[in-house]
């Protein structure tokens, strides 16, 4: 594959300052994160519009001592493959598929890079596990309000998108996971060292009730960023827009 169909690190950098430049240009063609017309949320295009500007993109989050780790709720999604329960919300929907991967010990789970790729593919759990790893305590800041310490281990999401060969028109990074629910970061959090797709909780598997067996950990947004249950990933040149779901798209911490 020719070098210029791949993007490094410092390249998505300077491509996500470059889509922050496209954000702020009100002619630009780019789409860009809505607003909906709500005052709170051109605040949050502004909120992230000033911290892309001032702040170092590479900034780390604060790591702690395996001594901090604290007990973690369940919340949300527990198990989208679950006939009875599958959360705190009943309208969570079932996912067939997601429950024979449970079954089966997830031995036939893939995920797939897909979208802005020169090398699509459905990695297994086995070829995730073989990337260099990053092990990581950090908080976990919920949108609810509580706060909470773990130790993640997972493989850079980086490294996973620069060997499917991202391109250099990539600007968003989707997460699609079996509930339905999806998310989408800039190229600087998918580029972002403590951003991984984290197989591993606290010397452990990934507990079914947090994600397994794969979550996406974005550990300098609020903790509905940090997708569970991870699907597909797919890379795209503009902003997928799926309506508003009340929440901002950037919630930086």
């Amino acid at each position: 594959m020719k070098k210029n169909y791949l993007i490094t690190r410092r390249k998505a950098i300077i491509t996500g300052l470059t889509s922050l430049g496209g954000l702020l240009l009100t002619g630009c063609v780019k789409k860009g994160p809505p607003t909906y017309g709500n005052i709170l949320r051109m605040g949050d295009a502004l909120t992230y519009a000033a911290q892309r500007t001032l702040l170092p993109g590479q900034a780390l989050a604060k790591e702690y001592e395996r001594s901090a780790i604290s007990s973690f709720p369940a919340t949300g999604t527990t198990n989208p493959g679950s006939l009875t329960h599958r959360g705190d919300n009943p309208n969570i929907p079932y996912s067939e598929a997601y429950a024979r991967l449970h079954t089966g010990a997830f031995t036939d789970w893939g995920l797939s890079i897909e979208g802005r790729v020169a090398r699509p593919k459905a990695y297994s759990l086995a070829e995730l596990k073989r990337f260099p790893s990053r092990t990581q305590i950090t908080r976990h800041t919920c949108e609810e309000g509580w706060t909470a310490i773990a130790e993640w281990t997972g493989a850079p999401l980086s490294l996973v998108l620069q060997n499917a060969g991202i391109m250099p028109s990539a600007r968003f990074v989707n997460c699609y996971a079996y509930d339905g629910y999806m998310e989408s970061i800039d190229l600087l959090d998918a580029f972002h060292p403590q951003t991984i797709l984290a197989y591993g909780m606290n010397g452990q598997d990934l507990p079914t009730q947090h994600g397994a067996p794969m979550r996406l950990r974005v550990e300098n947004q609020i903790g509905y960023k940090s997708v569970k249950f991870l699907q597909r990933i797919v890379v795209t040149d503009e902003f997928v827009d799926t309506g508003d779901s009340g929440w901002a798209w950037y919630v930086g911490i």
